[in-house]
């Protein structure tokens, strides 16, 4: 693709082409005298690029971050340790300005490495087949919503409860586009209630999204809940924490047919909410239903192995009344941090994280359960974060603890006001594989300070 710079001759024969004389003309003719800046912008005269540099690091010296405070924040972006490696691959010019390939004879790199994404993602989720991402693991979600209207043609779609409230709004927002109705699943304690599943899961229904581990952290039922969803033909959309799976069963392996996922905690920093990356995997069967980018390996003339982008054409996506979805790109550098930080880890590595979380969780759950005042939220098994119920509203919490350069929980109460039980407020805390012992202690002890 080659950019050719317009002249002023140029600017100047396409507004007379519209019938204007200047720029200001056109603007003029459709932004309202009112709205309009008048006047030079109230801006400072300009830096020196040492003032500007003192400038931005007062201003970052204004924030809170994690290499100063311990993070017990979650709900789908974790604190989990990024090997130095993951960013010096990233850094590498081939990969950090590499442009979309569409031309696999020049883009075998960044090919391969979306291959090889794809294959750890299957293999992670126990699936058959990946694309090559998502924006994220909200639009991975609602693209599988999606997936599931147009393979079962139903226009009802279940959506648990105990999915990320974020997750269900992006949900709700691409459903209304298409007209489906989306119907929630309430819960029982923190966990989804199998008898109103049962009850919502009709025959005009296509199929359920859960969580797992849910977003109060705890695990669903989920070899029940899937027999439920397939009694009724539905399929059964699974968003997990692919960090969980290093210990936990993989969804493919209890029988869910599409997998998505937040893929941030694989060697993605934290950064202020993104970029992030969206996990999608899904049964063979379903192929042609997939949205996005798909990797394949292929031969070429010379009998040499090679790598191409496969099943889909980009037009397909342009003739949108045809296409399965609008998305034709997909997260072609953080999907690589994932593929370097599994790479890096392996199977072992990935499970060492996992159960360091899980015992480090436990281990913060059973000290603050003692504390006066506080309780677990439910007794359901978790993961690596949990639901307490405080003796003080979440936003008093919070405020404590940074006073003790602690980043607290999620405010879980002002999403699920119905776990709370007479509490006065609800916090989630996740606990990953970087928190110490002495950071665990240091937050019970503050939160013992709570009245």
């Amino acid at each position: 693709m080659r950019y050719i710079p317009i002249t002023q001759a140029d600017k100047a024969a396409m507004l007379r082409e519209i019938g204007v004389s200047s720029t200001e003309e056109l603007f003029a003719a459709n932004i309202p005298a009112e709205v309009r800046l008048n006047r030079p912008l109230n801006l400072p005269p300009a830096l020196t690029e040492m003032e500007l540099l003192a400038h931005m690091r007062e201003l970052a010296a204004q924030n809170v971050h994690t290499a100063e405070y311990a993070c017990f924040l979650g709900g789908g972006a974790y604190d989990h340790y990024v090997p130095a490696a993951v960013d010096a691959v990233l850094r590498r010019g081939e990969f950090l300005t590499a442009y979309t390939p569409y031309q696999p004879e020049i883009s075998q790199g960044v090919l391969q490495a979306i291959y090889e994404y794809q294959s750890l993602m299957c293999e992670l989720t126990g699936m058959d087949l990946s694309n090559a991402s998502m924006y994220d693991g909200a639009s991975a979600l609602a693209e599988a919503a999606g997936m599931v209207v147009n393979q079962t043609g139903r226009s009802k779609l279940l959506v648990a409860r105990s999915v990320s409230p974020q997750y269900r709004r992006v949900v709700q927002t691409y459903m209304h586009g298409i007209g489906v109705e989306l119907i929630e699943v309430p819960l029982d304690g923190v966990t989804l209630d199998l008898n109103r599943l049962e009850a919502l899961m009709t025959d005009e229904v296509g199929g359920l999204l859960l969580q797992m581990p849910n977003y109060l952290g705890y695990l669903e039922e989920v070899r029940e809940i899937e027999a439920l969803v397939h009694a009724k033909n539905g399929l059964f959309v699974v968003a997990v924490d692919p960090v969980s799976l290093g210990i936990l069963e993989a969804p493919g392996h209890y029988g869910a047919d599409i997998v998505v996922a937040e893929g941030q905690g694989l060697g993605v920093p934290l950064s202020y909410g993104g970029p992030y990356l969206g996990i999608l995997a899904t049964r063979d069967r379903f192929a042609r239903k997939m949205p996005g980018r798909i990797a394949g390996a292929t031969v070429d003339t010379r009998g040499q192995r090679g790598f191409v982008l496969t099943m889909q054409a980009r037009e397909q996506h342009i003739r949108r009344e045809k296409a399965t979805s609008n998305i034709c790109t997909n997260q072609a550098l953080i999907a690589l941090a994932a593929t370097v930080y599994l790479a890096l880890v392996g199977k072992e590595g990935l499970r060492e994280v996992a159960n360091l979380s899980l015992q480090k969780a436990h281990y913060a759950a059973q000290q603050i359960a003692k504390l006066p005042g506080w309780r677990l939220a439910g007794d359901a098994p978790f993961f690596k974060e949990f639901t307490a119920l405080a003796p003080a509203s979440a936003a008093d919490v919070s405020r404590h603890l940074l006073t003790q350069k602690i980043l607290g929980g999620l405010d879980a109460g002002a999403a699920y006001p119905e776990i709370l039980d007479g509490a006065a407020g609800a916090v989630t805390f996740a606990v990953t594989e970087q928190r110490t012992r002495a950071e665990i202690d240091r937050l019970v002890s503050a939160l013992g300070e709570v009245k």
